[in-house]
Order: C-alpha cells, then structure tokens, then sequence
C-alpha cells in the first residue's frame, strides 16, 4: 500500500543544494532546484556509490565514484559504466514538509 511519508522541511534546502533523507529504511536523494523539488533513490546501481556525495551540475547529479550522470528530474542516466536509471519518488510539499510517497 503506498503512502506519503515526511522527509524533510523545505526551508532546509536553498535551491541548488541536496540533501540525503531515510524513508522506510531507504536512502533517497531530495534535491531542490528553483522552485521545484525532486526526490531520487541516493544509490548509483554501478557500484552502490551515494549519489547525495556527488555534485550536483543544474538539473543533473554526477556520483562521486565513477561520474555516472542521472537526470534528477527523470532518474534517467545520462552517461556512466551502467545502463540503469535511478527511480524517481512522488513528493507532496505541505506548508514547510516535503513527503515522499512509498
């Protein structure tokens, strides 16, 4: 059964910036970019690396270990030594909370 969970307050974010939030157990990357936020599984499938300790270049997070490239918007992978994207999360901002659906 899905369902919305709290992750984070908005107001911890300044665009441009990510953060590395838990849900149920499983590590997701909330990325906020100007007036839009996107939430994204923090694992790169190539070698487990997190994602939330790449860079982050506009709309696009490089991981930190073999510079695979994924769209935060979409989890689509860009460029990298695999072939998978990553998934991407619903979210749902109330007031100051944004909430991941599981």
């Amino acid at each position: 059964m899905s369902r919305f969970v709290p992750v984070a307050k908005v107001s911890e974010l300044s665009p441009g910036q990510m953060k590395m939030v838990v849900a149920d157990q499983e590590r997701l990357l909330l990325v906020k970019m100007a007036g839009t936020s996107y939430v994204i599984n923090d694992t790169c499938g190539h070698d487990w690396a997190p994602l939330s300790r790449g860079k982050l270049e506009g709309h696009v997070v490089v991981c930190p270990r073999h510079f695979a490239r994924y769209d935060v918007r979409t989890g689509q992978l860009l460029s990298g030594p695999l072939a998978d994207d990553v998934p991407v999360y619903e979210i749902r901002i109330e007031e100051d909370t944004v909430y991941v659906k599981l």
